[in-house]
């Protein structure tokens, strides 16, 4: 059984997964500024325009590769396949893009390289989570990962600059998070050891929109809750991490849903409690140490379930709930103006100032 927030029912106390800007067109006078050091527009003008690609899949895997390409990829809410989805040409056209033999699967992340080459990760317990590639814009795919461990449930992904290092992780197997790891763009995976993880005995991760673990230089930092509500960070590829507090309440269903990083140093954790979606206070934890350290962000209006930076700003969204919302701050997350009741599970802005944002009823909207 899955809540409507997308969480799974706990198999057993808490330690199973939790989970279950308008760009307008810069004047002359900023011609010679490099796109992403330009000034972003006003937030009074920030408006989502909001589409349908496929009204039944909830999505909540998105990867922008720019303002004209983008992936996104979900679930069927009738019980159908899972599908894929992919654009070139800024959302005026989509084609399905889907792996074959999707039926029942539940595609929560997908992360791109170009118009040609992603990976899409289904979730689940057991065998249902696994690792799909393609390398011609989805024309056809070849599963590369299917986890093996009874109780590992993967969550999220994410690729080292580059592209040839990815990481994966798992809800705690044995009491630990699992990490699985590529060296070669996702054609292969492998679980790392677990020597170098914190106890996590509790803690689950958060699979609300594909960015509970997410890479920036050569850092990457994951997201749980459960029984605490933290932040893991790795220095050398995913094999040894160390967990700090994150400031965003723990529980049942509460804690880290996501992460942006604008550099190694400046992030954001964003989270919340589904089992109150209306409530975002104490939401977000800011971070300008490398996520060595968290403090207090801004209260939201709604539940953060993914954030991005749009240039010298932060966007965060949220769909769970009858409140749903999107925020913008310009002071990097110390407070928020909400400037749409539209909201999204998730989230990814472009070097070159495009925002794209996915959600339940096969929505896609674009700033």
């Amino acid at each position: 059984m899955r809540h409507s927030a997308g969480m799974r029912t706990p198999r057993r106390p808490v330690t199973a997964s939790l989970y279950a800007a308008a760009l307008l067109a810069l004047s002359a006078s900023f011609a010679a500024t490099p796109v992403a050091n330009a000034a972003p527009p006003d937030p009074a003008a920030l408006e989502w325009s909001v589409q349908t690609v496929d009204a039944d899949q909830s999505f909540r895997g998105l990867d922008a590769v720019d303002r004209d390409t983008a992936w996104v990829s979900g679930a069927s809410v009738t019980g159908g396949a899972a599908r894929v989805y992919l654009t070139t040409d800024g959302g005026d056209t989509w084609q399905d893009v889907s792996p074959p033999g999707s039926e029942g699967l539940n595609f929560r992340d997908v992360e791109a390289r170009d118009a040609r080459t992603a990976s899409v990760l289904a979730i689940g317990e057991g065998e249902a989570s696994r690792i799909y590639r393609t390398t011609d814009g989805g024309a056809t795919w070849t599963e590369t990962f299917r986890n093996t461990a009874p109780t590992g449930f993967y969550n999220c992904m994410d690729f080292y600059p580059g592209g040839r290092r990815g990481l994966a992780v798992s809800d705690p197997v044995d009491g630990k998070f699992r990490i699985a790891a590529t060296d070669d763009g996702g054609e292969t995976w492998q679980v790392l050891p677990d020597a170098g993880m914190p106890d996590s005995t509790g803690e689950a991760n958060f699979s609300a929109s594909g960015d509970c673990l997410t890479i920036s230089g050569s850092t990457a930092w994951f997201g749980s809750g459960g029984a605490q509500s933290r932040v893991f960070r790795s220095d050398d590829g995913g094999l040894t991490w160390t967990a700090t507090d994150s400031t965003i309440p723990a529980g049942e269903a509460a804690g880290v849903f996501a992460l942006a990083f604008d550099n190694p140093r400046t992030g954001v954790a964003v989270g919340g409690d589904f089992a109150a979606p209306t409530d975002g206070v104490d939401a977000v934890g800011v971070t300008r140490d490398g996520g060595r350290t968290w403090t207090s962000g801004g209260d939201l209006t709604h539940l953060g379930e993914d954030a991005a930076y749009l240039r010298r700003w932060l966007v965060v969204v949220g769909e769970a709930g009858p409140v749903g919302g999107s925020s913008v701050s310009t002071d990097g997350g110390a407070s928020w103006t909400r400037f749409s009741d539209v909201g999204f599970h998730t989230l990814d802005c472009t070097n070159d100032g495009a925002c794209w944002a996915a959600g339940g009823k096969g929505r896609v909207g674009t700033l």
